[in-house]
């Protein structure tokens, strides 16, 4: 199988390093310096610092003329951009034969003030691909390093899920196919926001009980969106949903679990921005995921506090005591 994966980062690389195994991939660079020094080190160092590339795995540049071209040659299309630039990329590849799936997790922004996901996106600007979304708890470095990894490909096209699963099912990553992309994808987007609440509640000291009882009620959160956007309820007890929500807001790896820390301990959101050096997403959908919410009518209070002490109107210790605060109800009910 010919695949090309369109995106630099962590997660693009060490996917492409995972097929680049069984498979003839090519890791496609925005920027023509990482994608030279790449190819001359055989090395992510930006990125994914201390992982070989195969000499298989072809590194490549260019504009987006020649981007599009190598696309048309390829059995499957990864694109593996941050939210932000998913649509531009799309648009891109709305000629393109091959299925096309993304990397990327959250709602882009718009201007009516709510979020889209990204088959929405698709539909939007590349009605005629055949799309879909590969999500699932993952952190890159454990991939690229060969660790054991399961992975959940969602679609409505048979199709994409089979040549998904073609692709990155093997040894030591494991792909499920999903019909239900509304809810992996909102399940995707929603973990972000709620693991920089986890890591808020870690850093300030709350203790194992209370990290359990806001993952808990994150998952209900999560659970009530995607339903009220037509997801299956039983996606957000799978890989999609709380598979990812667990992996994220407890791992040591996780960015937006440690923008959490990091605010907890008293360091500003740029601070923390800037010593990640790479994007978490929770904190850019955050309020995308909040105005989503409200335009469907749904309550999601924790993602709301995140919100509020994103945007300076909330502290940290404030923040947990909104939450803790709340008057109590039934566990199962449309509150929280």
């Amino acid at each position: 199988m010919k695949i090309i994966v369109i995106g630099a980062g962590a997660w693009g690389t060490a996917l492409a390093v995972s097929a680049s195994a069984r498979h003839a991939v090519t890791l496609w660079a925005r920027d023509p310096a990482q994608a030279q020094a790449m190819d001359r080190q055989r090395e992510n160092a930006r990125y994914l610092p201390g992982i070989s590339l195969p000499v298989a795995l072809q590194v490549y540049t260019g504009d987006a003329q020649a981007l599009m071209q190598l696309s048309q040659a390829q059995d499957l299309v990864i694109v593996a951009t941050p939210m932000a630039a998913l649509r531009h990329t799309l648009a891109m590849l709305a000629d393109c034969k091959a299925p096309v799936a993304w990397l990327c997790k959250g709602f882009e922004s718009t201007s009516a003030g709510d979020g889209l996901l990204g088959h929405e996106i698709a539909a939007a600007v590349a009605p005629a691909v055949a799309g879909g979304v590969l999500s699932g708890p993952s952190f890159a470095q454990e991939v690229a390093r060969g660790l054991p990894c399961a992975l959940v490909a969602a679609s409505e096209q048979a199709r994409v899920r089979d040549t998904l699963v073609d692709a990155f099912h093997g040894p030591t990553v494991r792909v499920y196919g999903n019909e239900d992309i509304v809810g992996v994808e909102v399940g995707g987007a929603v973990k972000n926001v709620l693991a920089i609440a986890t890591g808020l509640c870690d850093g300030l000291g709350l203790g194992l009980n209370a990290r359990a009882a806001l993952i808990t009620r994150g998952l209900a959160e999560m659970t009530r969106l995607g339903t009220a956007l037509g997801a299956q309820a039983q996606t957000f007890m799978g890989l999609g949903g709380l598979g990812d929500l667990v992996l994220t807001a407890t791992g040591d790896l996780s960015r937006n679990r440690r923008v959490g820390l990091m605010l907890a301990q008293g360091r500003s959101l740029q601070e923390a921005i800037q010593s990640l050096g790479h994007v978490a997403e929770g904190v850019y959908s955050a309020r995308t995921v909040v105005a989503r919410a409200k335009h469907a009518g749904v309550e999601m209070p924790i993602a709301q506090s995140v919100v509020e002490l994103l945007e300076g109107r909330l502290t940290p210790a404030a923040a947990v005591a909104g939450l803790m605060g709340r008057e109590p109800s039934h566990e199962i009910a449309t509150g929280s």
